[in-house]
């Protein structure tokens, strides 16, 4: 159902604040790059420090922007089964395209429990979910057995897979038989993801370079791989000091560096350190992000 580059947006803060004039200006810069759509509330968009006002002030404020130029998908998941029911909800009557949901963190659910906590927002919603596993955050791994499960029930159309694990995306692909959309949560094994059948991204790197993120999709869907494959080596090195701390500590510095917005970040997350701010930019130089020093 959603396949290509989409954005995890990043939330921009100014003086404790959402900076809604910065995010907005950041949707603008993504889909006049050719993005496919927009993840707002996500883990790069620092949804675990945001206020309940505020994450519904960000669903709401991004799909004004976006004006249904390209589909918006809202993070909505939560370690609750009925705060993820409520926050879904609101973004279904706010009019996203679909949801983004973690699987429950620090709880750490049993492989019965995530079929259940899926299948109760599942039922209790009327927009299209995407499954998000990423065990490196939350404690707990969704196995393929349990993925295809859920990708029986009509509302659960994709999965942001973000193990960086071919073998773990070729068994999802294969015990789905095609009945969801493959999506990356890993921008360093894109093009990997790609070549084993996955449908597109959900995107860290994109957030500051858009255009040669989108240029690999398309070169890849019209068969030119080895455009793709030396774009894919370009990226390499600033998909993995975006990654150099936690995310999206590197992605704030570096869009701050590109002056889209602020550095400013929400406690626990900290400041870039030092010794890793010239590496960062170095390589964004080597892409034409920004100029050298």
């Amino acid at each position: 159902m959603f396949k290509g580059v989409f954005t995890a947006l990043i939330t921009p803060f100014r003086n404790g604040q959402v900076d809604h004039i910065a995010l907005g200006n950041l949707i603008d810069r993504q889909i006049e790059s050719g993005i496919s759509g927009l993840v707002p509330c996500g883990t790069t968009g620092e949804s675990a420090t945001l206020t309940h006002a505020e994450h519904r002030q960000v669903i709401e404020s991004c799909l004004e922007r976006v004006n249904g130029r390209v589909p918006v998908i809202a993070g909505t998941g939560s370690n609750s089964t009925a705060e993820t029911i409520e926050l879904t909800l609101f973004a279904q009557q706010a009019g996203a395209a679909a949801a983004l949901l973690i699987t429950p963190y620090y709880n750490k659910p049993t492989q019965e429990g995530l079929f259940r906590h899926y299948q109760a927002v599942a039922n209790a919603v009327d927009i299209p979910l995407v499954l998000y596993n990423v065990p490196g955050r939350t404690g707990v791994d969704m196995q393929p057995e349990t993925v295809a499960r859920l990708a029986r029930h009509g509302q659960i159309v994709a999965i942001k897979e973000a193990t960086a694990n071919m073998e773990r995306a070729s068994m999802i692909l294969q015990q789905t038989a095609g009945r969801i959309t493959l999506l990356s949560g890993d921008d360093a094994t894109f093009l990997p993801f790609l070549a084993i059948g996955g449908d597109g991204v959900i995107s860290v790197t994109s957030n500051i370079a858009p255009t040669p993120m989108v240029a690999l999709w398309k070169h890849f869907q019209n068969g030119e791989l080895a455009e793709s494959q030396k774009l894919h080596l370009q990226l390499l090195e600033i998909n993995r000091l975006l990654f150099c701390e936690t995310n999206p500590i590197p992605v704030k510095a570096a869009a701050a560096m590109m002056g889209l917005c602020s550095p400013e970040i929400r406690l626990p997350l900290t400041p870039l350190a030092e010794n890793w701010r010239d590496p960062l930019r170095q390589a964004m130089s080597r892409i034409g992000l920004v100029e050298a020093e």
